[in-house]
């Protein structure tokens, strides 16, 4: 159910592109990312978009935070490609060309961070610590948000949630995790109010709070 460590093909056109021409048909994202908005402060100034893709979530999130500055973190030259485009149009995003699975950079501090179907791409190892640095990065009461592709608990379910998107094969960069270890993360690191608030299947949201000083 998980590909090998070393494998990430995110960095190649052909890949990006083709998540992007199927990414839109997922069954239930609308659900999610309805979801989503209503976890993401209305009156954050600062948004931190980690594997922003071609900027989907800050388009979601624009309406209800119109005033808001969005850093949105990708490492695909497809996806940057994108991301600058779309920043030609909003002078408050701003694009930072990073590979999560090293070390966040300092970026300062955030209202939320949001991530939608990106962080299964690292290795279980990296996953931890990013939460950890995503921690660091909120500001007291502020939200991380993480719209995610988990692990089933079988290989059967597995089958069967592939089955269900149309999909014939596993993406062989995912590195897929089970929600309940990585909910014990985010409270092992300090969120709290964690909880899954949405899910489908192997998609899920799931998020927590950094708490007041």
């Amino acid at each position: 159910m998980s590909a090998s460590p070393d494998v990430n093909l995110w960095s190649t056109p052909e890949h990006a592109l083709e998540y992007l021409r199927r990414a839109g048909g997922l069954p239930h994202r609308a659900e999610a990312e309805s979801a989503l908005r209503e976890f993401v402060p209305a009156d954050a100034k600062r948004i931190l978009d980690l594997g922003a893709g071609a900027g989907r979530l800050a388009a979601l999130l624009r309406p209800q935070s119109p005033r808001a500055d969005f850093v949105a973190l990708d490492f695909s030259p497809t996806m940057l490609g994108e991301l600058y485009r779309l920043a030609d149009s909003d002078t408050h995003i701003t694009v930072v060309a990073h590979d999560f699975e090293h070390e966040l950079p300092p970026l300062g501090k955030f209202d939320a961070v949001v991530s939608s179907f990106a962080i299964h791409h690292v290795t279980h190892t990296r996953k931890r610590a990013l939460y950890g640095e995503v921690f660091d990065m909120l500001a007291p009461d502020g939200m991380f948000c993480n719209l995610e592709h988990v692990a089933s608990p079988t290989a059967a379910l597995h089958a069967d949630f592939l089955r269900a998107i149309g999909w014939e094969d596993e993406d062989p960069s995912n590195k897929l995790l089970d929600l309940e270890t990585q909910l014990s993360w985010l409270r092992e690191i300090g969120f709290t109010d964690v909880d899954c608030h949405w899910k489908w299947r192997e998609l899920a949201l799931f998020a927590g709070s950094k708490p007041r000083l």
